[in-house]
């Protein structure tokens, strides 16, 4: 009974930014998906599907419910990311974007033929009511590929042993983001970001706490011209510049209706501060950027939005540096 309490609710481990490493003959490294992490239990009751921030997101994905058949009536806890893959085949967080915020029953199964998603599994947390968190990476990684998650919404890819260069070279020239590694021996820390696992990005991104926008000019009069974006830094909010290009319009109406009720008379900003004509909002918004690179005052150079993550706690993003 304690094992099940344990997994009742759990958050997802995390990967720490990173350079690979020099000997990297203990660690396992996967490709690292462009999706929304999520949690699956599986079990006689059906899928429950739970997002980073503990919010049930099933009924958003009703796909995905059928990966509880493909256990052959096993129960278990599962790690893994929701994706959705463009037409050749590379995941695509603007197409996941048209299912993340959905919340009409109609509109999500239309969509869901639309814009079909898969999960992407990674890790088996319990198996049949017995907590594996405690096992290492390599024995977790065993028992998950002997249950054969294979199916038409949901897949279990393999990890590589060592040699993480060669797959980030080949994740670089498909276009992906990245990598993961994970100690070969690691346990999983629910909610832990350590040295155990790391991140190594292809492409420079970073996720953002929305603090405020600019009013639109022109073609933009009627809307947002620009996001304010910050990371926290200890309990301030640290301005890291705005955001003007990569939105729809209709992206930018929706931005705006979801800015207004948030509206506040003070900057949430400590220190250096945005523009003069700059309106502010609570702090609780978070997107996600692409960007060329961090200027030395610490703000971001050539942005672009990408979208919206109501999968990430606004409190915790911080500025993502890679450590050795």
């Amino acid at each position: 009974m304690a094992e099940a309490n344990e997994l009742r609710r759990i958050e997802p481990m995390k990967a720490r930014l990173a350079e690979l490493p020099a000997d990297d003959e203990g660690w396992g490294f996967e490709i690292k998906w462009d999706g929304v992490r999520a949690i699956a239990h599986c079990g006689a009751q059906g899928l429950r599907l739970v997002s980073r921030t503990g919010r049930d997101i099933t009924a958003a994905y009703p796909e995905l419910g059928a990966i509880t058949a493909g256990l052959g009536g096993r129960e278990a806890v599962l790690d893994g990311e929701v994706v959705a893959f463009d037409e050749a085949g590379h995941p695509s967080f603007q197409r996941l974007q048209q299912r993340m915020h959905v919340r009409d029953d109609g509109q999500v199964r239309r969509l869901s033929r639309e814009v079909p998603v898969t999960y992407v599994v990674f890790d088996l947390l319990g198996l049949d009511g017995e907590s594996l968190l405690a096992l290492p990476y390599t024995e977790r990684r065993e028992r998950l590929e002997a249950l054969g998650l294979d199916g038409d919404h949901w897949r279990t890819p393999a990890y590589h042993r060592g040699d993480g260069a060669a797959l980030l070279e080949l994740t670089s020239a498909q276009g992906l983001e990245g990598v993961v590694g994970k100690r070969l021996d690691s346990v999983y820390k629910p909610g832990r970001r350590g040295r155990d696992w790391i991140k190594v990005k292809n492409t420079v991104g970073q996720e953002v706490v929305i603090g405020g926008w600019l009013p639109g000019k022109g073609r933009r009069s009627d809307t947002l011209g620009a996001l304010l974006v910050g990371y926290w830094e200890g309990d301030e909010l640290r301005f890291a510049g705005k955001v003007g290009t990569g939105f729809s319009d209709a992206e930018l109406r929706r931005l705006l209706k979801l800015l207004e009720p948030l509206r506040r008379e003070l900057s949430p900003f400590a220190g250096r501060q945005p523009e003069r004509a700059a309106i502010f909002v609570e702090p609780e918004l978070v997107a996600e950027v692409g960007f060329a690179e961090w200027t030395d005052t610490g703000t971001m150079r050539h942005p672009v939005y990408r979208g919206l993550r109501d999968d990430r706690p606004a409190r915790d993003v911080v500025r993502e540096l890679p450590v050795s």
